[in-house]
């Protein structure tokens, strides 16, 4: 089969496609033909080294795909050979074919192409357990999106507003921003132009936002955090910009505002069932049309290198996706 391999952490212009061998089946796995599968930031920086999870050498990089089963392990219970199926293996994506365990698959109806299924689980499923299970977001507060434009923050302001939160984008530029008005945010600002700090006091009426979605770091976290309101609540994603900030703790003290992690992969792992709750709940929604995938970019898997650097480079907008097989 043809794939993506890492054979060492170096910079993401040293993977190579490649001719190389197929997944063997394990107990408690599906092998799966791969149709699509998306690019996240940990693809980006586990073949740097830079991501908590370090796997063995050699490794197909890839966190997220869709595809069809073509062989089942002892021990699977909940799907059949012939299944389409979307999973998130955390690595092995970007091949011909995949492992992935069963309590990491889901089931996607005919309907849904495999493009949109390689799309949904990790930015659907990390938000809806930041904003619902970590962040206890409710109706009417306001959430505060950085890094609004990009795959997470499309799927922060879908289920914010779904949520019925009042909804602030932050973004680098006006037309990253015009997407983010078009997946529904109330209120935008500019990082380029506007005052972080001023915009949020005015939108809020100077009462300062309640809830951050934040997967980006760098120099906005601290001036987001000093604009939440009383018992406002930081969510912290990820670290996109490259920068982990150093947020002063007094400033949680002054107004009771709270830091919270947001580690999906984690407790995709320790609460499988309730993961696979909200995923089911996110799937019921999309296929009745009140979320939507946000697919911006297309590559094929020659093109990989290039796929993963454009989301590194943080000039994508939505998700980036490889399709590798478009007869599936």
């Amino acid at each position: 089969m043809k794939a993506i391999l890492c054979e060492s952490f170096a910079p993401i212009e040293q993977l190579k496609y490649i001719d190389y061998q197929i997944p063997k089946i394990k107990d408690e796995h599906l092998l799966i033909e791969v149709g699509a599968a998306s690019v996240n930031f940990p693809d980006a920086l586990i073949v740097q080294g830079l991501y908590q999870v370090k796997p063995p050498f050699p490794f197909v990089p890839g966190h997220e795909l869709a595809g069809i089963v073509r062989e089942i392990g002892a021990g699977v219970t909940r799907f059949k050979v012939g299944d389409r199926v979307v999973a998130t293996p955390g690595v092995g994506a970007f091949a011909e074919f995949a492992l992935a365990h069963q309590d990491k698959v889901l089931s996607i109806p005919k309907s849904m192409s495999m493009i949109d299924g390689a799309s949904i689980t990790l930015v659907f499923g990390t938000t809806l357990h930041a904003l619902r299970n970590i962040g206890n977001l409710q109706k009417n507060e306001f959430l505060l999106v950085l890094g609004a434009s990009g795959g997470v923050g499309l799927a922060a302001i879908q289920l914010g507003k779904f949520m019925g939160a009042r909804v602030i984008a932050a973004a680098s530029n006006a037309s990253k921003l015009d997407i983010c008005k078009a997946y529904g945010a109330d209120f935008l600002i500019n990082y380029s132009n506007d005052d972080l700090r001023s915009k949020i006091k005015d939108f809020t009426q100077g009462k300062g936002t309640d809830l951050i979605y934040d997967a980006v770091g760098g120099k906005y976290s601290e001036l987001a955090f000093r604009s939440l309101a009383w018992r406002g609540r930081h969510l912290v994603i990820g670290f996109a910009s490259g920068e982990i900030p150093q947020i002063p703790l007094n400033l949680a003290l002054l107004s009771e505002r709270s830091i919270l992690g947001v580690y999906w992969g984690e407790w995709n792992k320790r609460e499988p069932q309730s993961s696979l709750k909200n995923m089911e709940f996110i799937m019921e929604q999309i296929e009745n049309g009140k979320l939507k995938t946000n697919i911006h970019h297309k590559f094929n898997l020659n093109q990989g290198v290039e796929a993963i650097n454009l989301l590194a480079s943080r000039k994508a907008v939505g998700k980036v996706v490889i399709e590798i097989n478009p007869k599936l």
